[in-house]
């Protein structure tokens, strides 16, 4: 399948949107390292910033939490490397905050 011919204008709206985003993902993330924001809060978010980052990024930012013990966590728990925050089940969601503590 062919990606849409774009204008010139609805090429800059796009970029303009998805840097938008990358700078909300950043705070987001940036916040959890800081600690003023929890596991719980995150996986608690409704919007699309929040649901749409992969759990293996919510979960490095976390301090104390590095790639090794993050991938071995997330094969413990059985979720999938690639999976987003909104694609959590509500026993996964459980189990990362029994696991972490929050």
């Amino acid at each position: 399948m062919a990606l849409p011919t774009l204008t010139p204008e609805q090429r800059a709206e796009a970029l303009a949107k998805a840097q938008e985003a990358r700078k909300a993902r950043s705070e987001l993330l940036a916040a959890l390292k800081a600690g003023t924001l929890k596991l719980a809060d995150v996986l608690a978010r409704e919007d699309t910033v929040a649901k749409k980052t992969k759990v293996t990024q919510v979960l490095k930012a976390l301090p104390g939490y590095g790639p090794a013990k993050v991938s071995a966590l997330i094969e413990k728990l059985g979720i999938d490397e690639n999976r987003r925050v909104g694609g959590l089940g509500e026993q996964q969601r459980a189990k990362l905050l029994a696991e972490i503590g929050g």
